[in-house]
């Protein structure tokens, strides 16, 4: 079904199209990192069991670690600030983390703060952007633009998961240098968040996102072609 009076110019609706099909991946990603952390109590322990993850070497147990990355997870989905970790303290008296260790919850907490009300305010923007585009082209061309959209965001995380196989190392180190300022983000081996989460989890989480966003990718992907096809028919 096609619009009886089109009235933006053909270079407006060019870019309307293509903000939609550029917002659609980041939103997905960007929702699938809240549900990954809201839901870390049900993965984080399948995590911790999986064949040849790696020891703490300087004597976390299984319990151990399910019980202080809890206490991080709760601090990065709380409004409390830092002064949280105070009352939390190793079983050889020592505090949870050390300053650096609590300067980077900081700056993560920050970041996922910011990455979830960019969510919402994207959210906003591509009702509009779908409602302005439909309304001039028919909402046909809206579905369209949608279903492009889950197109290139399959297509990107298909690149991104060959990334993570191939060169995850330079990939983790080139996200922190984008988001976070200076080595803030360098600990020790015995600072209790290599403890915690060795370079091993945090590959096994890009993976887990970027596989969680392709399904859900596809699945949009696959609904919004079926809707196209009953409007053409």
């Amino acid at each position: 079904m096609t619009a009886n009076r089109k009235t933006l110019p053909s270079g407006v609706i060019t870019i309307l199209r293509f903000l939609i099909q550029l917002t659609i991946p980041i939103l997905l990603i960007l929702g699938m990192v809240r549900l990954v952390l809201v839901t870390a109590d049900i993965w984080i322990p399948v995590e911790y069991r999986m064949p040849g993850f790696p020891q703490d070497a300087y004597g976390f147990s299984l319990e151990d670690r399910l019980k202080w990355s809890a206490i991080d997870v709760e601090y990065l989905l709380n409004d409390d600030e830092i002064g949280y970790f105070e009352t939390f303290q190793l079983d050889s008296g020592e505090p949870m983390h050390n300053e650096r260790e609590l300067s980077h919850m900081q700056d993560v907490k920050v970041l996922v703060q910011q990455s979830w009300l960019a969510f919402r305010i994207g959210l906003i923007v591509l009702i509009f952007f779908l409602l302005v585009l439909g309304g001039d082209q028919g909402y046909d061309a809206a579905w369209v633009s949608l279903h492009k959209g889950f197109l290139w965001t399959l297509f990107f995380l298909g690149v991104l998961v060959i990334g993570i196989v191939a060169a995850f190392g330079f990939l983790f180190v080139g996200f922190h240098r984008i988001f976070f300022e200076g080595e803030t983000w360098i600990f020790s081996y015995s600072d209790t968040f290599i403890r915690l989460y060795p370079e091993r989890f945090w590959r096994d989480v890009f993976i887990f996102l970027a596989l969680l966003t392709a399904g859900i990718s596809g699945m949009l992907y696959w609904i919004t072609g079926k809707v196209i096809h009953r409007m053409k028919g």
